[in-house]
């Protein structure tokens, strides 16, 4: 391809609402457009990109045995109501009306869809298992869209489903499916972690995600850097903790605590380590139709609420705060709330630290007062794990010390077992003869996303650098004096010859000064490049590698045996 005939509208201007690399550089080197909130048009340059990296997942896709089908974007909400998701999804999910008044929705995922494809269409085990795939636009109506591709509304994803016949044989797909996920990322340069997961709106009984290792990325990891466990902080566990300072001795009592209203005050009054205090946080759980319901959570002083965690104890779709009048209104005071003075009609959720915990203070649920020496050995009450893990806590595997990292969400992987096949009915007949639901499994990959977090990761400060696996062009040509007949001439072969041998190659034959082409080589990121010079009457031309920008002098009879090598 010749630059004269590709649309590749370069800027020197940052975009006003761009402040990650990737939205910056993507935009600036003509790969993307924006159209409006979280919305972009692919040109030419990123186009080329999207077709790489979805040939990259479909080639190991396809190796896996997965089979590729194409699903409708508009999705019938009837699906969505028989999974049960058409309200529990949210916002996020955009619903309309057609003409003739029927309900539709714009898929963000498709497993009521595909579930619906092969209760049509498989009837027997003897036709399982079964994966299948689609790489296809997607739709989430994102409250706020912000940072490019990273967090658009519109996007390309591949989602795949998996239907198999038992339990087991969807435990083996969901860890092909991981393996083959780590090659996907593998190919395309990525630095990249596999996570364990919370399953959130999709469901089901276990989920990994496999996240791009980037200081940009929105999600926070626990990694453990002496084994290879990781997990999302929604969903990370530690070993058990337990406190060196001595307990408080002290008989059951309510006790007088005025102006201990927080867990430090609570400590410095009795001289106590917070691990001896119970924090009660209340939050207002909201469910289905409207539903809502005020629960406390109790956990040790010295830790902090996971809410995520705390959500999915009480199969909540969101928890928000409360306020001191709703609290009132239910016979709770604000500071002073306890697990075990709570008003009758009031869930509490203990976390799993406080099973027969004892030598505990916390607070009486009545104005200035606190309750001592409380005692849960034995204690019926509800324990979930629902605290967050800190960096510092121990590794449960292998007892070293856990940290933070940042990563970028690129793919995840759900158990989901019958999560949709029993409630929309997909059956098939095992066997014996009798009939039962598939057990699924469900896969993802941003693939428009992945664009965005290779260069979040492969860039510097003059713009993009493409990977092997992902960059649009292989070699570019930089034809220093396009008026320079030798030059061009020269040029000219080595395009031929290079297109003739399959590579890639793109050639800069604008009439631009050779310092503009030079700076768009560097913003574009393309990996290699051929600068056709003043020193070809010398018998050489200089060779540019992309990232590092290191150069070299190569003889005119050896550029094509040298990029063939590199590329």
């Amino acid at each position: 391809m010749r630059v004269t005939q590709l649309l590749i509208p370069t800027s020197k201007e940052t975009p006003n609402d761009a402040t990650l690399a990737s939205h910056i550089y993507l935009i600036r080197a003509g790969f993307i457009q924006g159209v409006g909130s979280g919305l972009y048009n692919f040109l030419p340059l990123g186009k080329r990109v999207l077709d790489k990296v979805s040939a990259v997942v479909k080639e190991e896709l396809d190796g896996a045995g997965c089979q590729e089908v194409s699903l409708g974007f508009v999705t019938p909400a009837s699906y969505w109501v028989e999974s049960g998701r058409f309200e529990k999804y949210g916002k996020e999910l955009l619903r309309f009306k057609d003409r003739k008044n029927n309900d539709f929705v714009l898929g963000p995922t498709h497993e009521e869809m595909m579930v619906n494809v092969v209760r049509q269409s498989v009837k027997s085990y003897k036709a399982l298992p079964l994966n299948l795939y689609q790489i296809n636009l997607k739709f989430r109506d994102e409250i706020r869209p912000r940072f490019g591709l990273m967090r658009g509304r519109e996007f390309l994803m591949k989602d795949g489903y998996s239907f198999h016949s038992s339990v087991e044989d969807m435990n083996r797909e969901f860890s092909l499916m991981e393996e083959t996920y780590k090659r996907i990322f593998s190919r395309l340069g990525l630095e990249f972690r596999v996570v364990e997961a919370d399953s959130g709106a999709i469901g089901g009984s276990g989920s990994k995600e496999f996240m791009v290792l980037a200081d940009s990325g929105e999600d926070t990891i626990v990694v453990c850097d002496d084994c290879e466990y990781a997990a999302n902080i929604e969903a990370a566990v530690r070993a058990d903790k337990t406190c060196e300072v001595e307990p408080p001795e002290a008989i059951y009592a309510k006790f007088r605590t005025p102006n201990t209203t927080s867990i430090e005050a609570l400590s410095d009054f009795f001289k106590v380590d917070p691990y001896y205090l119970i924090k009660t946080v209340a939050k207002r759980a909201l469910y289905d139709e409207g539903k809502s319901e005020i629960i406390l959570f109790a956990i040790r002083g010295s830790e902090s609420l996971q809410e995520v965690k705390a959500c999915n104890a009480v199969s909540a779709n969101e928890l928000i705060d409360v306020s001191e009048e709703e609290l009132e209104k239910v016979g709770l005071i604000a500071g002073y709330m306890g697990p075990t003075k709570a008003p009758e009609g009031i869930q509490v959720v203990f976390d799993l630290m406080l099973r027969d915990a004892t030598h505990l203070i916390c607070g009486a649920n009545e104005k200035e007062y606190h309750l001592i020496g409380i005692d849960l050995k034995g204690y019926q009450g509800r324990y979930k794990d629902i605290i967050a893990v800190q960096e510092g806590d121990l590794c449960r595997h292998c007892g070293a010390l856990l940290r933070y990292s940042k990563g970028i969400e690129v793919g995840h992987i759900f158990q989901l077992g019958t999560q949709y096949s029993k409630p929309l009915k997909a059956e098939f007949l095992d066997e014996n003869g009798k009939s039962k639901p598939f057990e699924m499994g469900t896969y993802g990959i941003g693939v428009s996303r992945l664009l965005a977090a290779i260069i979040e990761q492969h860039h510097d400060d003059k713009g993009c650098i493409w990977t092997k696996e992902s960059a649009p062009f292989a070699v570019t040509l930089i034809v220093s004096n396009i008026k320079n007949e030798a030059q061009m001439s020269f040029a000219e072969e080595i395009y031929t010859t290079l297109q003739a041998k399959g590579i890639e190659v793109l050639l800069d034959d604008r009439k631009e000064r050779y310092g503009f082409k030079m700076k768009d080589f560097e913003l574009i990121g393309i990996p290699l490049a051929v600068v056709i010079g003043k020193n070809l009457a010398e018998g050489s031309v200089e060779l540019i590698k992309r990232d590092g920008l290191e150069k070299s002098m190569i003889s005119t009879d050896k550029i094509i045996e040298e990029v063939m090598d590199r590329v």
